[in-house]
């Protein structure tokens, strides 16, 4: 790898190359030097297409780049004062080299001044990690590698690029997401390095981003968890902590202690997950455009964070019972230890609504197979958790994250096929007596309202009634049944 000429017909997406090379183009004629930095030369270096790019300039003050910028497209300037310009409507920033100097706690406190003439290996080495601290110069070919970072990408190496590493707390969980990413290894140095630094009291939607990046993207989620552990900032989430050295009943999970089940479970959620993705791309492109698809982002995350959740009861509740290890109730005890978990990463009451259901009913799909319930059972597991495909695919991983056993998972396409049956395989049942259709029968609006609509719903879920005609008869019943 660490000879390999970039092709920049084939590294950049086709559809920002001809304007990036305009850019490259014009800042030259102005007198200063382009090169191609960070993510973008990465990902080519890996063979990958880059669609975001960011441009380092060199040579030129902060006026004359402006000019040269726009003769090519408009910008935002709202970085101006630390040199960093946007292009409007294209996936492209550029920026002067700068330097930045600690001022204050947390990824904020710096000061941050553009400097066209840094050399560099000087501006290089505030870049967070090797990989990420390589200019490339799509005109010409040229590849500046200061900390040999195309050395690291070719040995799957993650390492810090210098003592500045240690000025960004956040670049901690960079490292946890880009591990599981790229399934790098951290080196040891920067785990040392990592050790050290303490959160900062990082706000929390910075620090929900990175673990968004594990969940979304992350190829084996169990590399970047493990470096947590490793460099030991899994004390800063106690919930998953817990989880390392809470023993099992080895006939039922040979794979260890929970913690170790948790790991296989994500890395099993992440193959699932590319699964679903190439499936979901080919259905599209044969689907007609206006058909509405669930957002594959959000499904995503409510799942993998239900899957990393699912056992975070276990420690509260396991105890030796006649000579075997159970945890009973730790599904709904793990309800609260998530809560707490999530409340740490994010305000988003959307999220809570969508994964605690899950983290408590994740035992649930085995049970009702067994039992071979009836319908009325499936629809009020569909009420409770929403989206019963969502809990199959928490289950699933569950079985998944216990090898060497067998991952066969009979229960899931049970369970699907029941809902797919009773339509409520993507919702919760909808009711089918509405308020309405108590005003047509000449009631006014009032408190009793909603008892008797609960009832009429209650009466649904258990079969009385399917459709309008059987649900009217069934109020007409009620309310000859229930008058005050």
């Amino acid at each position: 790898m660490s000879s390999l000429t970039l092709n920049a017909a084939k590294a950049i997406a086709p559809e920002i190359l001809p304007l990036a090379q305009k850019l490259f183009a014009s800042i030259s004629a102005a007198g200063g030097r382009a090169f191609l930095v960070g993510g973008a030369v990465r990902d080519a270096l890996m063979g990958k297409s880059a669609k975001d790019l960011d441009i380092e300039v060199y040579g030129l003050q902060a006026a004359d780049l402006e000019k040269a910028i726009a003769k090519v497209a408009a910008f935002d300037a709202v970085g101006r004062s630390f040199g960093v310009y946007k292009l409007k409507h294209q996936p492209i920033d550029l920026s002067l080299p700068r330097r930045e100097s600690k001022t204050g706690i947390g990824h904020k406190g710096f000061e941050v001044i553009g400097d066209p003439n840094m050399s560099f290996e000087e501006a290089c080495a505030r870049r967070d990690f090797t990989v990420n601290a390589i200019l490339w110069d799509i005109t010409t070919g040229e590849i500046i590698d200061p900390y040999k970072g195309r050395t690291d990408l070719e040995k799957k190496v993650l390492r810090h690029t210098s003592a500045h590493f240690s000025e960004d707390p956040l670049r901690v969980l960079r490292a946890m997401q880009f591990a599981a990413r790229f399934q790098f290894i951290v080196a040891a140095e920067t785990v040392e390095l990592c050790k050290n630094i303490t959160p900062e009291n990082l706000p929390s939607e910075r620090l929900f981003e990175e673990w968004k990046k594990l969940i979304l993207k992350g190829a084996k989620p169990s590399l970047g968890l493990q470096f947590l552990r490793d460099c030991n900032w899994i004390q800063y989430y106690p919930e998953l902590a817990a989880l390392i050295g809470c023993q099992q009943d080895p006939e039922w999970h040979p794979e260890g202690d929970v913690w170790a089940h948790t790991l296989f479970c994500m890395d099993a959620f992440a193959q699932e997950r590319e699964k679903l993705s190439a499936l979901g791309s080919t259905q599209n492109s044969s689907q007609n455009s206006s058909q509405k698809t669930p957002d594959a982002t959000w499904e995503n995350l409510v799942v993998g964070l239900a899957v990393l959740l699912h056992d975070v009861g276990k420690p509260a509740t396991t105890q030796l019972i006649d000579g075997r290890l159970r945890s009973r109730g730790h599904d709904i005890v793990g309800v609260k230890v998530a809560e707490k978990f999530l409340q740490r990463l994010t305000n988003e009451t959307a999220l809570f609504e969508e994964i605690l259901p899950l983290i408590e009913c994740h035992m649930r799909p085995r049970e009702l197979y067994e039992s071979k319930v009836g319908d009325n059972a499936i629809r009020r597991l569909a009420r409770k958790v929403g989206r019963i495909d969502r809990l199959v695919r928490v289950a699933h991983a569950d079985m998944l994250g216990r090898p060497p056993m067998s991952a066969d998972f009979p229960e899931g396409e049970w369970l699907l096929t029941q809902a797919r049956r009773l339509e409520v395989i993507d919702s919760a049942p909808k009711p089918i007596i509405l308020g309405r259709h108590l005003l047509s029968l000449g009631y006014k609006p009032s408190p009793i309202f909603k008892n008797i609509l609960d009832a009429c719903y209650e009466a649904q879920l258990d079969g009385s009634f399917k459709d309008l005609d059987g649900g009217q008869k069934f109020l007409e019943e009620y309310l000859k049944n229930h008058k005050s």
